[in-house]
């Protein structure tokens, strides 16, 4: 009996990649994130949905510490996040974010914008970084644009590049942040091929969006939030067939029905 307990723990051990336990946080006044508790494990593709001002984005950035949480705890593969220097770079390079807007060097070139985090961070030497690089954005389909610059591409291809910057970390976990918000209509489903393309390879991955078709197609979990708070998470066929809180069903009739 006890070997077969000591196995499941190692399981849960290494099943779990980001844990938050009871995390709080306040912009003044405000209740951002209230006791929030979520488990995202390894390989899973977890979609966080809600209205406006509900604290999806504050979620996301607490995950890789660009936000600080008052109280509670956060753990990337079992370690807690690190509070600066170089262990929070470190952290960062383990989990990659892409955001709305696509924050690329506009002095560097697309091949340098990928090459630069894995020879300062990574400490990789600039052949192999040039060659992962070219690798990974032939991989999200602009490989052609490696020697051009971020202003001389469209939004979505900007973003693309964005993803394949992330990729190049070997990062444990992705953090989407409303990832297609910024684009124009035509290229949101650029970028989410991109991103349903990551699911299916396997990688872990938090994406806030009001994209509902990608969290249909792609989530093996929607964490629906309101007013700072989890009010239900389930499998996409569950949640959007039979979501079971009052906040979710007027939520869906809103975005669904326009």
């Amino acid at each position: 009996m006890t070997e077969v307990s000591v196995a499941k723990e190692d399981v849960a051990a290494t099943g779990d990649l980001v844990v938050l336990q009871s995390v709080n946080k306040h912009f003044g006044a405000l209740h951002v994130l209230q006791d929030i508790d979520l488990t995202v494990a390894r390989g899973e593709v977890v979609v966080v949905i809600g209205p406006s001002g509900s604290g999806k984005s504050t979620l996301c950035r607490t995950i890789n510490r660009l936000e600080t949480i008052d109280s509670g705890s956060i753990t990337i593969d079992g370690k807690p996040l690190p509070h600066e220097g170089k262990e929070l770079a470190r952290l960062r390079a383990d989990v990659g974010m892409v955001f709305q807007s696509f924050n690329l060097f506009a002095h560097k070139t697309v091949l340098e914008n990928v090459t630069l985090g894995q020879i300062k961070v990574r400490k990789k030497d600039k052949k192999a970084a040039e060659e992962r690089a070219r690798a990974l954005l032939d991989r999200v389909g602009v490989g052609a644009q490696a020697e051009k610059y971020p202003a001389q591409l469209s939004g979505g291809q900007q973003q693309r590049v964005a993803i394949a910057r992330a990729l190049a970390m070997e990062p444990k976990v992705m953090l989407f942040d409303e990832p297609t918000s910024a684009l124009d209509p035509e290229m949101i489903n650029e970028v989410l091929e991109v991103m349903q393309q990551l699911a299916r390879d396997g990688m872990t991955m938090i994406v806030v969006t009001h994209e509902m078709g990608f969290a249909r197609s792609a989530a093996n979990r929607v964490v629906f939030m309101a007013d700072g708070r989890i009010v239900e998470q389930a499998t996409p066929d569950q949640f959007f067939s039979n979501p079971r809180s009052d906040r979710a069903k007027d939520f869906l009739s809103k975005i669904l029905h326009h």
